[in-house]
């Protein structure tokens, strides 16, 4: 039978608004920061193609899943999964998904929070002018300092949570909805001038060659498994966030044309930024394969060096920042929509009670750069620990949970109903969540805690 329960907190204004919505939770620094640098680490191209299949074999299905639990569910990750198991018959321990996925959430928002911070830093110091002839010893020395200085740390830190927390106090319609309406125009905006720019001044036909060059020779077992990886997270699957805003998705939309209008959304931004990345790292004579410091080390070298670098390099950064802002918003929901649930309190309130313990588990974050630096778990700092167990644990299991539960445990009935596709697809999807999806993630999830 198909559920009929209905949000408690409201409904998306419409089907675009719950895409743009999703869309940012899914567009955020793994697509701008981290998808250029491992795309250079792992020989362009042909990492390119072995990540698109990923979205396709592993994203688009586990994410239709995950919107469909939380549509049926209606409630947060916590109360439907709890409703979900209850219905289904099945062991209690299936309720770990909706808890693993909001404390997910809360723990990557107080890393993302810290590192956003960084950008939020570096839109202002190109607005004045401060990279202005900056050379690769400077933009070092640069990066260093902001690490290193607490202070600024905890003031960037704390304007980046406050921006998310006050979107989050102010709801659906008034809050996330109008916040997203507003700031995904303007990554448009700001990526489309970076990439008319990235082809009237540089060299985006090596940067075009770079990405979309199939040498194949290049790419390592380890490769494959990083594209997986990050094909898994970068549509924020296992964070709880798609299943909370698709608790408020109205049940005439269509989940499995939203779910691959998103991933297609996703990937032509990731591939976008990549784009306009290389085309500045080539212009500039960098090295696309620098790693990590990519943007915060490298690429202020080019734009302080290039025409009308202030602009872009301002306009870049804060492209940045828009795109950890959606994405933040989506990270915390989960934890506070289950707040308003459980103890019926305003969603001004709510944002407070989550956001400040988030907020000071950041602060542990921003020491581990300087004063904390030399204190070490397992010989990770208190950044790598959290970042460690929140994305590299709690993420994959979360997802390969939501996968086996939907697969092998929820009534089919329901996910017919959710999802009104034909029968063949349906057994495709099925497929997937059963076998394919669960097998290539506990494949990620084993190498990325060494187990072998």
């Amino acid at each position: 039978m198909q559920s009929t329960q209905n949000s408690i907190h409201g409904y998306w204004s419409s089907d675009r608004a719950f895409f743009l919505a999703a869309t940012g939770s899914a567009v955020g620094l793994g697509n701008i920061w981290k998808f250029p640098y491992i795309t250079g680490e792992n020989g362009g191209g042909a990492f390119v193609i072995v990540y698109m299949a990923c979205i396709i074999v592993i994203g688009v299905p586990v994410m239709m899943a995950e919107i469909m639990l939380g549509r049926s569910g209606g409630k947060s990750p916590i109360h439907a999964m709890k409703d979900h198991v209850k219905n289904s018959d099945g062991h209690n321990i299936w309720e770990s998904v909706g808890w693993m996925g909001a404390i997910a959430g809360a723990i990557i928002l107080s890393f993302y929070s810290v590192i956003a911070g960084w950008a939020l830093s570096y839109t202002f110091l190109s607005a004045k002018g401060g990279l202005a002839n900056i050379n690769g010893d400077g933009a070092g020395q640069l990066f260093s300092q902001l690490l290193s200085s607490p202070g600024s740390l905890l003031i960037w830190h704390t304007v980046f949570m406050t921006m998310t927390m006050t979107v989050i106090g102010y709801g659906l319609k008034r809050g996330l909805e109008q916040a997203i309406r507003i700031m995904a125009p303007w990554l448009v905006v700001l990526l489309t001038l970076l990439a008319i720019y990235s082809v009237l001044y540089a060299s985006y036909a090596d940067s075009l060659l770079y990405l979309f060059s199939f040498d194949f020779s290049k790419l390592t077992t380890e490769s494959v498994l990083v594209a997986m990886g990050h094909a898994f997270f970068t549509l924020s699957i296992g964070l709880g966030a798609i299943m909370t805003y698709g608790a408020y998705l109205p049940k005439s939309a269509s989940i499995p044309k939203l779910t691959i209008s998103i991933a297609l959304a996703d990937t032509l931004i990731a591939l976008l930024s990549g784009f306009i990345i290389f085309s500045i790292v080539f212009s500039n004579g960098l090295e696309p394969s620098s790693g990590p410091g990519l943007i915060f080390q490298t690429l202020p070298v080019a734009f302080g060096n290039m025409p009308f670098g202030r602009l872009f390099g301002t306009a870049f950064f804060l492209l940045i920042v828009l795109a950890a802002w959606s994405s933040a918003i989506s990270a915390v929901e989960p934890i506070n929509a289950w707040l308003v649930e459980k103890y019926g309190i305003t969603r001004l309130k709510s944002s407070l009670i989550s956001g400040i313990p988030v907020w000071i588990f950041g602060v542990g974050t921003l020491l581990s750069f300087n004063i904390w630096s030399e204190y070490k778990i397992w010989g990770k700092t208190f950044f790598g620990v959290v970042d460690f167990l929140a994305s590299n644990i709690l993420l994959p299991l979360g997802g390969v949970l939501i996968a086996l539960f939907t697969g092998w445990i929820m009534q089919k009935s329901i996910s017919r109903a959710e999802l009104k596709i034909g029968n063949r697809m349906f057994i495709g999807w099925m497929f997937s969540l059963r076998y394919v999806a669960p097998i290539l993630i506990i494949a990620i999830f084993i190498n990325i805690v060494g187990i072998f």
